[in-house]
């Protein structure tokens, strides 16, 4: 209870909730790792966290920060921990249209600096389906990917600078402006995708784009996977690099989507078992500005390309989106994902990345190894295949969590046979830690250890997560 009131006297009682309501800080996104936490503290300013640091620092008291709690890897388990939410730090400090930058503390709301950005005719690239819920300080620390990686890169690429409280209370004001700052280590993506491991993320200097006056998005159908890469490629030469999206669904996913989603549609007449959702941005007025008759060129430009690629046999069929609410329905198929895929259960999800050109190759040794070691499992799919990055889950035929492991092991023998990565964009938390200790450079890990023990050495952010035991 003294800890209970010294807290209350850094935040303010209302803001220190240590029973009532506690629901949705007890699980994450997937319910799957329920825990009951010591108390949630809910910190107004970057100072507030450093004094609430402090004092967990001097008590040797466990702390697990939280955004959006939006994540699928266990990473915000905090049975016994105090619990930091960043919630109340959801300030946009501000936008520089020249500079094409946003000052941002940890708190923002992805949906909340879209709008915000929307106004300047700028955007903060970084999407995906929880964006109504997820927040600045949670992407960063997880540095998520999202839809359109392909052309903008994931968060780490969108980040110039961090201000970050410590273990220990202190404050590292990393939040640089430039493009260009070779003056020592790069701090600053030792922090991204560290999951809170290494401190606590308070603000963000994150890189805005021109928004696209236009858009051309399209479902492509095409016969398979290599002709769907080579569509890849030659759009990408078309547009000059300007595919934002090219989201792969393959037939059990877009039928699952029509069985589940009340109001669903399939995107053809016929299934198909290539499903591509293709989105165009263009910039150029001579690409975005309508003509007289209402046509936009980048729309029209997307149909003669999809054209010419149906002539040559990579495409079997396409529709084009014509209107705004078109656009969003092929965008909602894709961003339903997540609720479609993660709601039964025994499961087994994975969030690997291979080399774009290896995506059909890991599907083709995946199922040919699943069918050996679980003839009866089920395969749930659906790829950011722009990028490369495959959300792969299986619903096996038994509870055995022996037989899960050997599943799991598989698709890691898999993917680093093909040059990829267990993880792509979901974290490690307490999910992928078997995976870090069987997979990851020996070496590699006992650096990370070192840099978590010369930050944190009473082992008080965000305990059991990222690495295993050594």
């Amino acid at each position: 209870m003294a800890l209970i009131e010294k807290l209350a006297e850094i935040v303010g009682a209302g803001n220190v909730l240590a029973e009532g309501d506690l629901s949705r800080f007890t699980h994450d996104w997937t319910k799957r790792y329920n825990s009951t936490p010591l108390a949630v503290v809910r910190p107004a300013s970057t100072d507030e966290v450093s004094r609430v640091m402090a004092l967990a620092h001097e008590t040797a008291t466990p702390v697990v920060p939280v955004s959006g709690n939006t994540g699928l890897t266990g990473g915000t388990f905090n049975d016994g921990a105090l619990m930091i939410s960043l919630d109340r730090m959801n300030t946009i400090r501000e936008i520089r249209p020249a500079a094409k930058i946003a000052v941002v503390e940890s708190g923002v709301v992805l949906a909340s600096l879209h709008e915000a950005c929307d106004t300047h005719d700028l955007v903060f690239p970084l999407t995906f389906g929880a964006r109504g819920s997820a927040m600045v300080g949670g992407a960063l620390s997880t540095n998520a990917g999202g839809s359109n990686v392909v052309r903008y890169g994931s968060t780490r690429g969108l980040c110039l600078g961090l201000e970050v409280v410590l273990a220990d209370g202190r404050v590292m004001d990393l939040m640089t402006e430039l493009h260009k700052d070779n003056s020592g280590y790069d701090l600053r993506d030792m922090f991204i995708g560290a999951e809170g491991t290494l401190g606590l993320i308070t603000g963000a200097v994150v890189r805005l784009f021109p928004k696209p006056a236009a858009y051309a998005t399209a479902m492509v159908a095409a016969a398979n996977l290599p002709d769907a890469l080579t569509l890849l490629n030659r759009l990408q030469i078309a547009t000059g690099g300007a595919v934002e999206a090219f989201e792969y669904m393959p037939r059990h996913y877009i039928e699952t989507h029509v069985a589940k989603i009340a109001g669903a549609r399939q995107p053809f007449d016929d299934m198909h078992d290539v499903n591509i959702m293709v989105e165009v941005g263009a910039t150029a007025p001579r690409d975005a500005v309508p003509r007289e008759d209402g046509s936009i060129p980048i729309v029209d430009y997307l149909e003669e390309v999809l054209a010419e690629a149906m002539e040559d046999g990579l495409v079997i069929d396409a529709v084009v989106a014509q209107t705004e609410a078109q656009r969003i329905e092929m965008w909602k198929r894709r961003e339903d994902a997540a609720e479609i895929t993660l709601d039964r259960l025994p499961i087994i999800d994975s969030d690997i990345a291979v080399p774009t050109d290896k995506v059909p190759e890991f599907f083709a040794l995946t199922d040919a190894r699943l069918a050996d070691l679980d003839s009866g499992a089920e395969t749930m799919i659906v790829s950011h295949l722009g990028d490369g990055n495959v959300h792969h889950t299986i619903y096996p035929t038994t509870d055995d969590a022996a037989q899960h492991d050997l599943i799991r092991e598989m698709i890691e023998d898999v993917v680093l046979s093909l040059g990829g990565s267990f993880s792509a964009e979901h974290g490690i938390g307490i999910s992928k830690k078997p995976s870090m200790a069987r997979r990851k450079s020996p070496v590699a890990l006992d650096v990370m250890r070192a840099m978590k023990m010369a930050l944190d050495p009473k082992g008080i952010l965000n305990p059991g997560k990222v690495l295993p035991q050594g």
